[in-house]
């Protein structure tokens, strides 16, 4: 599973023999690979104008284009924006409420997301294929999918260790912008330009995967909920910056500490883990029917639904499983 960083060369630049020797390096003679591209095909053709836009099909005889769109910017950030209004006003009634909702497109970003993450599992899993994800500039959708997929194939990546490697590695040290897209939160009037929760759309489609599979996540929705609220403020200097140069320049490592090592504490990771928890090496095939999604309550609803029988009922599971 591969991602692209930078725009591929399109038909108006000149060809890039490096970029052709690398992909054709990845496959064997007789093998074939997929490009999902998380633009629009139409956005696609629209950078052509820039010198960008898809690569020629006759440089990469071995690899085959899938568009799968993604929504990356300010419709996602007013997606965001739309569901925390309707969530946040009690008054609304239940058709009104469904209305909202609906119309806030949320829950579709969520399945998007999810069934491209999907795609590019079952081109590893089903077609023994080899995956690059591309996307406007590397450093969003594009982890978004490529994250998705691991934590569908790769058992390992739904322990807690092996989750908290694979944030550093897929949105961390890959280089999103946290600054930017986490600068401010939904209850802001402000509509910064390069705002979006792209973060949160991965953990919500973790969580969904949670719902889904309940033995299968070594962690529960607290690692989640803990997550998204310090990404947009925060003690610890984890998701600060936009990328691993400019947290250098800053010394964070050396000026803050690591939220990591406040979750490894015995006592912090009891309460992040689920123990319900059953190891399954299997792949997860997560359900992207309308039924299959749904609103992620523990997060969007925390503020005006109290938790409290929710957390009653996961202390005594715990107990019980503990007791066994």
């Amino acid at each position: 599973l591969l991602r692209s960083s930078q725009p591929l060369p399109g038909p108006n630049r000149r060809r890039c023999r490096e970029d052709e020797a690398l992909l054709g390096a990845v496959l064997d003679e007789g093998e074939r690979g997929f490009v999902i591209d998380t633009r629009s095909a139409q956005a696609a053709k629209q950078a052509r104008m820039g010198g960008g836009g898809t690569e020629p099909k006759a440089a990469y005889p071995q690899w085959r284009r899938l568009h799968r769109p993604l929504e990356r910017g300010r419709p996602l950030q007013e997606s965001f924006a739309r569901l925390v209004e309707a969530c946040g006003d009690p008054a609304l009634s239940m058709d009104r409420w469904l209305a909202r909702l609906e119309s806030s497109r949320w829950l579709g970003h969520v399945k998007a997301a999810l069934s491209t993450a999907c795609l590019a599992a079952q081109c590893m899993d089903r077609e023994e294929a080899n995956v690059l994800v591309h996307g406007a500039e590397g450093t969003d959708t594009t982890l978004l999918v490529t994250a998705l997929a691991q934590v569908i194939l790769d058992p390992s990546c739904r322990t807690l260790a092996g989750f908290q490697a694979l944030l550093e590695r897929e949105w961390i040290e890959a280089g999103h912008p946290f600054h930017l897209r986490c600068a401010r939160s939904a209850y802001s009037h402000a509509r910064l330009k390069q705002e979006a929760p792209l973060f949160l759309l991965f953990l919500d489609c973790v969580w969904q995967l949670s719902r889904q599979f309940p033995f299968s996540l070594e962690f529960g929705e607290l690692l989640l909920l803990t997550l998204f609220d310090n990404a947009y403020a925060s003690p610890y200097g984890t998701f600060l910056c936009n990328n691993e140069k400019e947290r250098s320049l800053c010394k964070v490592k050396e000026s803050t500490h690591s939220l990591w090592a406040w979750l490894s504490q015995p006592e912090e990771q009891h309460k992040l883990l689920n123990p319900l928890y059953s190891h399954n090496a299997l792949v997860i095939w997560p359900s992207v029917e309308p039924q299959s999604i749904q609103l992620w309550q523990g997060l969007f609803l925390r503020w005006i639904r109290p938790s409290q029988h929710l957390e009653e009922a996961w202390a005594e599971t715990r107990r019980l499983v503990e007791g066994n």
